[in-house]
């Protein structure tokens, strides 16, 4: 058997915009052709789909960073770049994106349509589209606009309606294998189950519903005791809980304490799981070998205390277990369908615009310091060893009033100012 693994943290990067193209056009008896630079290419996205043929997280154990494709360079005759291919990550049903700093939800990923979790960047305009009637060579070109990248922390959690809860070895993985067509391994020994089994429980035509067994939980579990800790998110989605009780006490336990310390932990775990329907389910009446059903009579008691509807039952022997199928489906009946949960993160968009608002000035010992994104765009689209290139950059910071800001913070002429990535001697 694999190892479950449910929860995970991977890094993803969709692909960055292919640059544009700087190209003019060359052909016999054509004396200037003018611009014909392309586009680059979408650089690729990075998508999340669900395969059913997954029940683990194991695959992010050892590949941790995920990167889509860029999309490539215009070309010349105006041809746009090739986008780059979509990186598609295959999770389990039930998996949900965190973001890993805030924990917010990205998405819930419970149904079969793909989601883009990282758009990959657009790509950067060609020197076709800087050709004026006073600049009809453009020797630049705009660069592809970067991907997205996000820190993402996968978390499982199992899509079924119902949830079978108790103590180690009160014959829940029994009750699975009576009621479905689901074959975990039984021994009679603690912590048989060591990861969640699912099983798809058939009443009729048309009706079914699925049944989940999990790891047994024991005292302090909702503080990582024993293996319940690990597990007690997957009884997150479950509408209904049959908690699963060792009637007979055959290993010395009294029923009643098993019920209470259980609920104890839920209710440590979730506020939200202390008041989820249960089925308080009395197992293994077929160890009462004389007529004293008084303890029977106690669980009944205690469920009815607590507003719990009441079972009984031997899935040794199969006896009881078709009517516990049949009263939990009329109860899964009454209740809202499996939870999904709704998303709190939403990452910027890649392609949002960047205006000059985005600049930022700031003074460092004798040096202006000019920055923000708009620059960075700005000159990655700069040709420095051409003149109409370097003319563009001027203008474009003028318009902005970067000159005008420098001024008002004292700047003269021959300061050092540093914008983006350059340095330069101030000259009015």
């Amino acid at each position: 058997m694999p190892q479950f693994i449910d929860t995970a943290k991977i890094w993803i990067q969709s692909g960055k915009g292919g640059d544009g193209k700087v190209s003019f056009h060359r052909e016999k008896y054509v004396a200037s052709g003018g611009p014909d630079g392309g586009d680059g290419g979408r650089g690729g996205s990075v998508i999340f789909q669900v395969d059913d043929n997954l029940s683990t997280l194991m695959d992010f154990r050892y590949k941790r960073k995920y990167k889509a494709e860029p999309g490539e360079q215009g070309g010349s005759k105006r041809c746009t770049g090739k986008d780059g291919k979509n990186l598609v990550i295959r999770v389990p049903r039930g998996t949900i994106l965190r973001d890993a700093q805030s924990g917010q939800v990205i998405k819930d990923l419970s149904d079969s349509e793909p989601f883009v979790a990282a758009k990959g960047g657009r790509g950067g305009w060609g020197n076709v589209h800087f050709a004026t009637p006073t600049r009809q060579t453009p020797r630049f070109a705009k660069p592809g606009m970067p991907g997205q990248e996000l820190e993402i922390r996968l978390e499982l959690k199992l899509l079924a309606d119902v949830g079978l809860v108790g103590f180690p070895n009160v014959g829940k993985s029994t009750l699975l294998s009576m009621a479905s067509a689901a074959r975990p391994k039984i021994a009679n020994y603690h912590f048989t189950t060591l990861v969640p089994n699912l099983g798809v429980v058939r009443i009729g035509d048309g009706e079914s519903f699925v049944m989940a067994d999990i790891p047994g939980i024991i005292e302090g579990a909702s503080e990582g005791a024993g293996l319940g800790h690990d597990f007690l998110r997957h009884i997150d989605r479950c509408r209904l809980l049959l908690h699963v009780v060792d009637a007979a006490g055959s290993e010395g336990r009294d029923p009643i304490d098993d019920l209470n310390k259980i609920n104890d932990e839920l209710a440590q775990y979730s506020m939200d799981l202390e008041k989820r329907p249960q089925i308080v389910v009395a197992n293994k009446i077929d160890l009462f070998y004389d007529d004293d059903h008084s303890k029977l009579d106690e669980i009944r008691q205690w469920a009815e205390d607590h507003g719990f509807a009441y079972a009984e039952m031997s899935a040794a022997t199969n006896q009881g277990v078709r009517e516990l199928m049949n009263m939990t489906w009329h109860a899964l009946e009454e209740l809202p369908p499996v939870l999904v949960y709704e998303p709190e993160f939403v990452p910027e968009p890649v392609d949002k615009p960047v205006t000059e608002e985005s600049i930022t000035y700031r003074r460092m010992n004798e040096y202006y310091i000019v920055e923000g994104e708009w620059i960075d765009r700005l000159f990655a689209s700069i040709n420095f060893d051409d003149y109409e290139s370097r003319q563009y950059l001027d203008r474009r910071l003028r318009g902005a009033g970067v000159f005008d800001k420098l001024e008002e913070m004292g700047i003269k002429d021959g300061d050092p100012v540093v914008i983006g990535e350059m340095e330069f001697e101030y000259e009015r």
